[in-house]
């Protein structure tokens, strides 16, 4: 998974900091860069005795956002996390002097195990589907059991009004998406299809799920995780760039997400294949979305059940607002390639979609909660 350095740094100022810094860490060193972390290049160290580790820094140059690349807050949440049950890699240092490699970097274990790039496990037998599923949920609710405050974590992020704070920072994001126009057509990118109706939806407390407060990983899911290389189980969570202290159902819902999407076809969208291995009896071994949720429910002691299709439908506006914000890169030609305009058009009937699980949820209610 690693290989050539597309982003060189001063490898003997590396090892000069190493050497004064982490004795556990042998230099000469040997480097190597992973294909992901595309936002923050991450690579493979290895040192003189040929043991690995990884190395996670900011990219170089001007940073569009202060809060995004925040190497920092990776680092201080896997190193609070070590003195708990959540299997995280060893932390062993963070630097944030940027005369060492150009931008503040830390340095963590290398975790020698197995990462699925698909949550339906291909290759798999069912036996090995269903635990490595059944660990994943209750790895989740075993990191939202943490309390942040033992582990010296209440400044991470605001307590309570956690989808409040979603709703204002994804309406300011999706004003400013809307307005990027293409470089060559100079038509915008334009509005989400029902994105008012959605946003004033989201913001009646009468439909909001109740006020909880935990740690949030923000991107959990199968490919963020690494198992054991022969055991059925989680070694360790990375990608802990969006992680914060928010609602606990927004992770349940995003690692969950497959079921929603099953048979997701609104206009000219259209499911993706991998997602319809998660059909009822598709995939052998594959548990049901009522399993994953009384997986969570029984070891995380909060029941999603009640909250789940409004969860679900966040989601589902979230991930348009995604879409959108791939549109308006590519209305800048800053993503480029066919994917990328596929994933553009997408935009509209994603909303529309998205909608539709708006819609579903207040007919439900029995119109106690208005679009």
């Amino acid at each position: 998974m690693a290989g050539q350095v597309r982003q060189p740094i001063d490898l003997p100022s590396l090892e000069r900091y190493i050497d004064k810094n982490v004795a556990e860490i042998k230099t000469p060193l040997e480097l190597k860069q992973f294909g992901f972390g595309q936002s923050n290049p991450t690579y493979q160290i290895t040192d003189s005795t040929g043991t690995r580790y990884v190395m996670r820094k900011a990219p170089p140059g001007q940073l569009l956002s202060k809060t995004a690349h925040r190497v920092d807050r990776e680092y201080k949440i896997i190193k609070a996390l070590e003195q708990t049950d959540v299997p995280v890699p060893k932390a062993y240092c963070l630097c944030e002097d940027n005369g060492v490699i150009g931008t503040p970097f830390y340095i963590m274990e290398f975790l020698d195990g197995r990462m699925v790039t698909e949550p339906h496990f291909p290759g798999f037998s069912p036996e090995e589907r269903t635990e490595m599923w059944r660990d994943a949920v209750r790895t989740l609710a075993k990191f939202h059991r943490v309390d942040f405050k033992e582990v010296g974590l209440s400044d991470f992020g605001r307590h309570g009004g956690f989808y409040d704070r979603q709703l204002k920072t994804f309406g300011t994001l999706s004003k400013a998406q809307a307005a990027v126009e293409d470089v060559d057509t100079k038509v915008p990118v334009g509005d989400i299809p029902h994105f008012d109706d959605m946003v004033a939806f989201f913001k009646q407390k009468s439909s909001q799920p109740k006020d909880r407060t935990t740690l949030i990983h923000g991107d959990y899911k199968i490919d963020n995780l690494v198992f054991h290389k022969t055991e059925p189980r989680v070694i360790g969570i990375l990608d802990w760039e969006m992680a914060t202290i928010g609602h606990p159902l927004s992770d349940f819902v995003n690692l969950t997400a497959p079921w929603v999407w099953v048979g997701r076809i609104s206009g000219s969208a259209h499911s993706e294949k991998a997602v319809e291995h998660f059909a009822p009896g598709a995939t052998p071994g594959l548990p049901s979305l009522d399993q994953a949720v009384k997986w969570y429910t029984d070891a995380s002691g909060y029941d999603v059940r009640p909250e789940l299709a409004w969860g679900n439908a966040f989601g589902g506006y979230r991930g348009a607002i995604i879409m959108q914000g791939i549109a308006a890169r590519y209305a800048r030609r800053q993503a480029s390639g066919t994917t990328a305009k596929n994933y553009a058009a997408q935009m509209g009937p994603y909303g529309e979609w998205a909608y539709s699980l708006v819609k579903q949820l207040q007919q439900s209610s029995g119109g106690k909660v208005k679009l």
